[in-house]
């Protein structure tokens, strides 16, 4: 499989991560390259971190760990969809989901 086709328009990739068991969208976060190959080769999420400029493993320090179950790319290959095992929350905040912050509802 070539997974170059992810890097054509950007060396990073925007990944969205969905819980396994819920189907809640719990972040989305990027990867480039390396945090990909990462990702396949450890079976847990690796990440690029825009602010920081570095890699970092999703829970290496809170033990709050991601689980690789599925990793799908998108129909245009720009995208990429995680589908992971979520042990504790998936926010730093402390929140399960990074999406809690309504900006419209019905």
């Amino acid at each position: 499989m070539n997974l170059e086709r992810l890097f054509e328009k950007s060396e990073l990739v925007p990944t969205v991560v969905q819980e396994k068991g819920s189907g809640k969208v719990l972040m989305l976060a990027y990867m480039n390259r390396e945090s990909l190959q990462k990702t396949l080769e450890t079976g847990y999420t690796w990440f690029f971190s825009r602010s920081r400029q570095a890699l970092w493993n999703k829970g290496a320090t809170s033990g709050h760990v991601q689980k690789v179950v599925s990793l799908t790319a998108d129909c245009d290959w720009d995208t990429l969809l995680a589908v992971v095992e979520q042990t504790g929350p998936a926010c730093h905040t402390g929140s399960n989901t990074c999406f809690f912050n309504p900006i419209m509802e019905e």
